[in-house]
């Protein structure tokens, strides 16, 4: 199932009381937003499921006819983790809040509440949103390596290297553009210095190449010196 792609600057209203909504809506509308209206806690989900796109940031209140506004958050975060939320509620008290805020949301607002405080908000969970989603994101043509995990990932995708391959990336990679001799691969290989023969160096290096073409099939970042060894070289 594909996940729905977030509209930049949509936001969804939950408000039972037209009044507020509308006044919201007028606010956000004017800074540059694009707005949606529900009333009803039972429409929420459905609304969500039937669309191929969904809002950047929901703006949720707490009491709602029909599913109330915590069951709601619960359910969005679950199931559309990427979506922001703002709680709007006239509760104060504090267990109302650390309530919200551990089921998923993202800020808080009490009533009654300046709709210029919702506006600023909004863009200040949407910036939040948005820096975590970028540093998330696989860059582009990347090769790295989680060195605690003991994994390389090319584009953000495990290449699910043995212990031994991902020692040999991780050497290279350390020092692009270095040439290693095969004997210079081995000791770091082989920490106990048993003895094996280059054409073992020769067999990792062919099973490493054939795991990075998998994700990158024209790019040879793993280049053989003629009569000296290997090197890394990510760029021509």
């Amino acid at each position: 199932m594909n996940t729905p792609a977030l509209v930049p600057d949509n936001v969804l209203i939950v408000e039972d009381e037209p009044k507020i909504a509308r006044l919201v809506a007028d606010y956000l509308e004017g800074s540059g937003f694009t707005t949606h209206h529900l009333d009803h806690g039972d429409a929420v989900l459905p609304w969500l499921s039937d669309r191929s796109t969904h809002p950047e940031l929901i703006l949720l209140d707490l009491m709602l006819p029909g599913t109330d506004g915590l069951t709601l958050c619960r359910e969005i975060r679950q199931r559309w983790p990427r979506i922001a939320i703002i709680m709007l509620t006239a509760r104060v008290e504090e267990v109302d809040r650390l309530l919200g805020l551990e089921l998923g949301a993202d800020d808080y607002i009490c009533k009654p509440f300046s709709p210029r405080e919702v506006v600023a908000r909004s863009r200040a969970v949407l910036r939040r949103s948005r820096a975590a989603d970028a540093a998330e994101a696989p860059v582009p043509d990347t090769l790295s390596l989680d060195e605690e995990g003991w994994r390389a990932l090319a584009d953000g995708q495990d290449l699910g290297l043995t212990a031994v391959e991902f020692q040999l990336l991780r050497v290279m990679m350390h020092s692009p553009g270095r040439i290693f001799s095969r004997e210079q691969l081995m000791d770091h290989m082989y920490r106990d210095h048993r003895i094996v023969s280059e054409r073992t160096v020769d067999s990792h290096i062919k099973k490493l190449r054939k795991k990075i073409a998998e994700v990158w099939p024209e790019r040879e970042v793993i280049r053989s010196v003629y009569g000296v060894g290997y090197k890394y070289q990510p760029e021509e």
